[in-house]
């Protein structure tokens, strides 16, 4: 075969898209001039590090897609952007990354084999006989109106849970979980006279980390954010029917809601006893969080190594999207909690054949549509996953287990589903209502042509990361993009490295952590006839799993770089100071963006209903009954009545009383309390007609523009009877 020139290897070089390219071949030792009268053997290699026989090589390649990304995406901060400048810089970061890595001067590792166990396909047929019998039974219960219709109950949980369990033990591995050895485990561990607990380099990391987004997470958690919304109040009230022995399947208020977060917010009440109030939504949702982040660090892991777990954990737990949307109560986050671990179990599942690991995928995924509308995108997602990886995988044994996973995470997922799944088949409109008014004209026609909102949608919510993130000032600050400009430079070079990376290795898992995004960004896509909603942080939630992952991709991949071209200490020192400077320059951004700015904003948007609910809580400590005589005066575009009164402690009363209605309150004899907007001198003016005695003061708030009036009425005696006023 005749030997390839210099022209074949370059043009093979410059041909990135092809699988394998020309290379030099090592030469062999040769002879070097004697020195000192000994003759010196050196090798010369082709792919010998890029620092030997250097004392410095500055890794600039490996730098400069970073600094012009850094500076393009600084550009792309608000309020004054430069748009184009940004576009070009970030174009050459994309040319330079290309260049660095087709040099290998940047190194993204690839993820490690998976070990495929073997697996005979034995199953427990007595398990999945009786799962399947107690689970037909179990839908049926659900469906019948003598016993609570679809609600949870007795009969029909016990039948549903206990169904459940068979079929997992009639499909799991005989080598699974045994539950007498983890009790023997158990046993012993808590038995032993003494325990040595251990902790090197990377537990003392580990440990640091945590204590990080432990402090990012809880840090001021009472008052950021500060005061509830309308949301609050329903879900406030859907909590106290749940501690009432209401257990609904789906609580059909407010146009419906899966039930989990009120399960889970009810059992925050139980265990730390803070009551039908904010805080409770608030632990539920952080503390969900938090395990979001533990399967963070867990798919790092996993994709790559444990830098990119450290990474995705650190930028995720300070981040300003995740932070926000953990605190803030609603049910937001339940789209990347259930996200999270399912993405973990099924792609680990699917680098091992594994069928336990989809198994619990099947539950995750189960679990999860009973969280948060968005999540009903997932299952199209897994489904992708699946064909992804069988349209890459050329073993048929493998394929053929593989397809059986995906049938195991469908059977399981529908099994965790199957209440709700009654529910949406007896009442599907209720089901399906809010979806229905984003997707189609159930409740507005289209704004446009269908084709033309759609790919606007697409458009708008791809560069969110970058750009916008949506006006909604209840979760986001409004204009300005999802990331700080750390986290989206990174991102942007991440997402780089898994295309070129794809584009030259095939790997499936670099086209599905890129597709993934797009797909879990649809149920804020998909607004089509309110795509002034489009972006959003809480619809988009989901994302924010796969693109912080190739955020810590493309971070752990420019330190490799760092390292490998400077030799010793000094590239290793570079690189930590490198990862040091941008982890603490993020961190710090961030907390400005949560703590500083996007506090500011939401104090200034929302009212001040707490401070409304401390006034009526006191009042009701000291003059009289705060629950039956306390008010808020309506008025237009001003409080929701029914925050003031829980956050009084009165979950199931509305304070408001309309004007119209002030003289039915003549026939009390007892003190009152009414609080009224300073711009309501109408209200205030008829107060004082029907109590004279009356005294009213202005409320200073610490937040401006939020006073209030607080007018308070003595106890009367000897009350003439008074024809109370109509109706409104």
């Amino acid at each position: 075969m005749e030997e390839p020139s210099v022209l074949d290897y370059v043009k093979s070089k410059l041909a990135f898209w092809k699988q394998s390219t020309l290379e030099i071949p090592e030469l062999p030792a040769v002879a070097a001039p004697a020195e000192n009268g000994k003759e010196l053997l050196t090798v010369e290699r082709a792919h010998a590090p890029v620092h030997a026989g250097r004392l410095f090589r500055f890794p600039w390649l490996t730098l400069a897609p970073l600094a012009l990304a850094l500076v393009a995406q600084t550009l792309l901060e608000p309020p004054n952007r430069r748009v184009m400048e940004a576009v070009v810089l970030y174009f050459l970061a994309a040319v330079f990354l290309v260049v660095a890595y087709l040099r290998e001067e940047v190194r993204p590792g690839l993820p490690q084999a998976g070990q495929v166990l073997p697996d005979e396909l034995h199953f427990r047929h007595e398990g999945l006989v009786v799962g399947a019998a107690l689970l037909l039974f179990s839908f049926l219960t659900f469906g019948i109106p003598v016993i609570q219709q679809h609600d949870f109950n007795l009969l029909n949980t016990s039948l549903w849970l206990a169904g459940l369990g068979y079929l997992i033990w009639g499909l799991m591995l005989p080598r699974g979980f045994s539950l007498s050895k983890g009790l023997a485990g158990l046993r012993q561990l808590v038995t032993q006279p003494s325990w040595r607990i251990s902790i090197g380099r990377w537990g003392l990391l580990l440990l640091a980390t945590s204590a990080i987004v432990l402090f990012f997470r809880f840090y001021r958690l009472d008052s950021v954010p500060v005061e509830m919304v309308s949301d609050h109040a329903e879900k406030l009230l859907d909590v106290n029917d749940v501690l009432n022995g209401n257990l609904h399947v789906f609580f059909p208020r407010n146009t419906g809601r899966e039930a989990f977060q009120f399960y889970w917010t009810a059992l925050m009440d139980i265990v730390f006893g803070t009551g039908i109030t904010y805080m409770s939504l608030k632990l539920g949702t952080v503390l969900g969080g938090l395990v979001t982040l533990y399967y963070m660090y867990r798919l790092g892991v996993e994709i790559g190594n444990r830098w990119v777990g450290l990474f995705a954990l650190l930028f995720t737990g300070f981040g300003y999207w995740p932070n926000i949307i953990s605190r803030i109560g609603l049910r937001f986050p339940l789209y990347p909690l259930f996200v999270a671990p399912l993405l973990f179990y099924m792609i680990r599942g699917l680098r091992n054949a594994n069928r336990n690991d989809f198994i619990k995928a099947g539950l995750w995924l189960g679990v999860g549509l009973h969280g948060y509308t968005a999540y009903r995108i997932v299952p199209f997602l897994v489904v992708v996953g699946f064909l992804i990886y069988l349209f890459h995988e050329q073993s048929p044994a493998i394929r053929k287990r593989v397809a059986l996973g995906l049938i195991l995470v469908a059977v399981v997922s529908f099994a965790v589903f199957l209440p709700l799944g009654r529910y949406a088949l007896d009442d599907w409109d209720m089901f399906a209502q809010r979806s229905l008014t984003r997707l189609g004209e159930t409740e507005r026609p289209l704004p446009g042509p269908i084709y033309q909102i759609f790919f606007g949608n697409v458009w708008n919510a791809i560069t969110m990361f970058f750009y916008q993130n949506g006006d909604v000032w209840v979760h986001s600050i409004p204009g300005r993009p999802a990331m700080d400009v750390i986290s989206a430079a990174l991102f942007f070079l991440g997402s780089g490295l898994a295309l070129v990376r794809y584009i030259r290795r095939r790997h499936w898992l670099d086209l599905f952590l890129l597709v993934s995004i797009p797909l879990l960004l649809l149920p804020s896509i998909l607004s089509l006839a309110f795509p002034n909603e489009n972006p959003n942080l809480n619809r988009t939630a989901g994302a924010y799993v796969p693109a912080f992952l190739l955020l810590a991709v493309g971070l752990d991949a420019l330190l490799k770089g760092v390292r490998a071209n400077l030799p010793g200490r000094l590239g290793t020192g570079l690189a930590a100071i490198l990862a040091l400077m941008l982890l603490s320059s993020s961190a710090a951004v961030n907390y400005d963006l949560v703590f500083v700015q996007y506090d500011r904003q939401f104090r200034a948007s929302a009212w001040n209903t707490s401070e409304m609910g401390a006034v009526m809580r006191a009042f009701d400590q000291s003059a009289g009954d705060g629950e039956n005589n306390a008010w808020v005066l309506a008025f237009p575009y001003w409080v929701d009545t029914r925050l003031v009164a829980i956050n009084a402690g009165f979950t199931t009363r509305d304070a408001g009383l309309p004007a119209e209605r002030l003289a039915e309150t003549l026939q009390i004899p007892a003190a009152k309390l009414f609080l009224v907007n300073p711009a309501d001198q109408e209200g205030l003016s008829l107060l004082l007609q029907l109590y004279p005695d009356g005294r009213y003061w202005l409320y200073d708030s610490d937040t401006d523009g939020k006073d209030f009036y607080v007018f308070t009425v003595p106890p009367r005696e000897n009350l003439l009877p008074v024809e109370p006023a109509p109706a409104p």
